[in-house]
């Protein structure tokens, strides 16, 4: 993410997406032109990336010039249209090609209709390299359309949020929600992952998800989702990854207002993290961290071994099944660890010590984020 001023945008559009879209523009105007020199206007100030981009494609011989209209304040379009630098040349009878970098509203654009509604062109042409359908609400044919985007606020590649951000040549949304920690708690049977997602909710104000719990609440209440889980628990099969993560999903869904959330045995391999990060970009928010508790095998078999004492569970009284749980931590982890280093988001937190010192040593990383 980018903060412009005072506010977050997260990454929307890649310097390699827009270069295809203007190409493809490139490609289907310049067919439909044929052997005309075209004049091209860019609407400053936000078009001159894409006029740049645009005619340095173009294979043919044309005519560039730009207007410079306003309308924007801040995150939002006016009803203010002001032409602030006007045409020079005579267009009688040229065919004139508009390369906006967005049309949202179509304000601008009405004003451009006006402008050149005394100029006696042949042909007026309205090509736009970001659409917003859902914010339109104009009669003015638009000829040709790079994209299509939803009505959120775009900065970079031209486009400004009150004067910073068009020199940036990737396009980022507005983040709306601002203020979001989510992190991904991992550890080893025995590592004292529970008691320290129960510190860490408390201090940071989130929301805890432990897989077991949900499961164990869907079953329980009979939801369509525990009652498919069961189905296949009940067979002896493992639960699809899919009706996880919709039962995950379906969590975070309740907790709408929450700060932030501390996942707790999800996602288990690469297919749940994939689907954790739609999860989140659909709130306006990422994974901010995956915290591992680090602790030697020995410690941990000797921790369950002693917890199975008053647990009652086999699981912690069998010590080959113990060393089997740990080493299917580590086999799922290991995938998961590259997954969050690539994105610089895997921390390894000492899990030896008192639950005071290792809270502390959590804290020290949760806070540096």
């Amino acid at each position: 993410m980018i903060k412009l001023h005072d506010l977050y945008f997260k990454p929307f559009i890649s310097e390699q997406e827009i270069d295809q879209a203007v190409q493809q523009m490139v490609d289907v105007i310049s067919k439909d032109l044929g052997d005309e020199m075209p004049v091209f206007i860019g609407i400053l100030n936000g078009s001159f990336m894409f006029v740049s981009d645009f005619v340095k494609k173009y294979p043919k011989p044309c005519e560039v010039t730009f207007i410079k209209l306003a309308s924007y304040e801040g995150v939002k379009s006016t009803d203010d249209i002001q032409r602030l630098i006007g045409l020079t040349q005579d267009l009688t009878g040229r065919t004139v090609v508009i390369l906006e970098d967005i049309i949202d509203s179509g304000k601008t654009l009405e004003e451009v209709h006006r402008i050149f509604k005394n100029e006696n062109v042949k042909e007026l042409i309205i090509a736009t390299l970001f659409y917003k359908p859902e914010a339109y609400d104009k009669d003015f044919k638009l000829h040709y359309v790079g994209m299509e985007i939803p009505d959120k606020f775009i900065v970079g590649y031209g486009l400004d949020y009150d004067g910073l951000g068009r020199d940036l040549p990737d396009v980022y949304q507005l983040k709306t929600t601002q203020h979001m920690t989510n992190l991904v708690l991992f550890g080893p049977p025995g590592a004292g992952k529970g008691t320290q997602a129960n510190f860490l909710k408390e201090k940071y104000d989130l929301v805890h998800i432990s897989t077991g719990d949900v499961f164990r609440y869907n079953i329980k209440n009979e939801t369509a989702l525990g009652t498919l889980a069961k189905s296949y628990m009940d067979k002896g099969h493992l639960v699809p990854d899919q009706v996880t993560i919709d039962m995950l999903e379906a969590e975070v869904n309740r907790n709408a207002g929450a700060n932030g959330f501390i996942f707790d045995g999800f996602p288990r391999n690469e297919v749940q993290a994939e689907a954790l990060d739609r999860i989140l970009e659909a709130k306006d928010s990422e994974v901010s961290a995956m915290v591992a508790l680090e602790v030697e095998d020995e410690t941990l078999v000797n921790r369950l071994l002693e917890r199975g004492k008053t647990s009652g569970r086999k699981d912690d009284s069998d010590e080959a099944i113990i060393r089997n749980r740990i080493k299917v931590y580590y086999n799922e982890t290991a995938i998961l660890k590259d997954y969050y280093s690539a994105q610089k988001k895997y921390h390894g937190v000492d899990g030896i010590g008192s639950i005071e010192e290792i809270t502390v040593r959590l804290n020290k990383v949760i806070d540096s984020l």
